[in-house]
């Protein structure tokens, strides 16, 4: 029998909410709808492609696109199907076995996971409960640790905090021999990217997407930004055709519209604004809302002990938001999604609250 390596042989597969649920703010998407012409125009582009041929390896046109947008030289960008497949690619190409790479947590997940793939060391710093990053601490274990790589998420997924650009820029001069990955996924929802700066540092590389702000999660498209001299590499060492071709096209159409994309955003950043005002009020009123933090991004995350209790409650009331340990954390919806989940957990913590007075 063909026996499964160690590196792989008590991996799990990554394991989201699934199934159908009248209220999805789980997964961090758009709530928003993409323009009826928009979805027009992606039909049309759907109907038209040549399927017979590859897409263009370089997937120039998205990416001088992406370049337009945020004001950068296309030169300095390559796209990946998105940004899981480039951190992926950033750790395999970018790591030799047993380097260590440093994180901060808690942040996303699968930092650790493709640093294991790629035969790196994931050296962990945890955050404090305020879950701001800890940039001195990871500093210094990069340090003692010769680190090969620092990778984190600005601003944070899942805690919603931000790292202001002076302390990234402190970081980067602090750890010159180091690869900073700085995963800017959110940072649409925020004013503290480094992008302007993408091709000042020789050690940085700037992770986007388009799965949040721009609503094209079903799309799969990120883009990796930095020296020409980094980007170079990564456009070796990524598969020849690793972009389609609809969603090269489809985000060429994505980032041309600017003024409807700015629209948009605004209005996901007042929901989740409309969002963490109602959450804090339900704190004032159940105080197993430990703390409801702000955030720089698109989701509430709220410290509660009832986590576990709450999340159960929810799931069965067609309500899935996303849990971890000791927390709960809510995508910011339309304002009847909003109503609904506020609506739910008042009714669960009254519940419990009921059910300790006549213990």
């Amino acid at each position: 029998m063909f026996e499964l390596n160690e590196k792989i042989r008590d991996l799990t597969p990554y394991d989201p909410i699934t199934g159908t649920y009248t209220v999805r703010l789980d997964a961090n998407e758009s709530f928003l709808s993409l323009p009826d012409d928009v979805r027009q125009e992606l039909g049309q582009i759907a109907s038209s492609l040549d399927y017979r041929r590859y897409p263009d390896p370089l997937a120039k046109d998205v990416c001088a696109a992406f370049g337009a947008y945020y004001g950068v030289d296309p030169a300095c960008v390559a796209g990946g199907n998105g940004s899981d497949e480039l951190i992926s690619i950033l750790m395999n190409a970018f790591l030799q076995p047993g380097d260590a790479v440093i994180t901060a947590l808690p942040d996303f997940s699968m930092y650790g996971f493709y640093a294991h793939l790629a035969g790196g060391r994931e050296v962990s710093v945890q955050k404090d409960d305020s879950l701001r990053f800890p940039a001195d601490a990871v500093i210094e274990t990069a340090k003692r640790e010769n680190a090969r790589m620092i990778v984190f998420s600005n601003p944070c997924n899942p805690t919603g905090q931000g790292l202001p650009k002076n302390d990234v820029r402190r970081l980067l001069q602090a750890v010159p021999e180091t690869l900073v990955v700085l995963d800017e996924a959110y940072m649409d929802f925020w004013d503290e990217s480094m992008l302007p700066e993408a091709t000042k540092y020789d050690n940085l590389l700037i992770l986007r997407t388009c799965s949040k702000a721009f609503g094209g999660a079903a799309v799969r498209l990120g883009f990796v930004v930095g020296p020409e001299r980094l980007v170079r590499a990564v456009r070796a060492v990524k598969s020849p055709y690793n972009l389609n071709s609809f969603t090269q096209a489809a985000g060429t159409v994505l980032l041309s519209r600017r003024d409807a994309e700015k629209a948009a955003i605004e209005t996901i950043k007042a929901s989740t604004h409309a969002l963490h005002e109602a959450l804090c009020r339900l704190a004032e009123a159940y105080p197993v809302l430990e703390k409801v933090y702000d955030t720089c991004c698109n989701f509430v995350l709220i410290r509660t002990g009832a986590a576990d209790t709450l999340h159960r409650g929810l799931l069965q009331k067609g309500i899935a938001v996303r849990r971890f340990p000791g927390y709960l954390r809510i995508t910011a919806g339309s304002e009847e999604e909003n109503q609904a989940v506020t609506a739910a957990l008042q009714e669960l913590l009254a519940a419990d609250t009921e059910k300790e007075g006549q213990a």
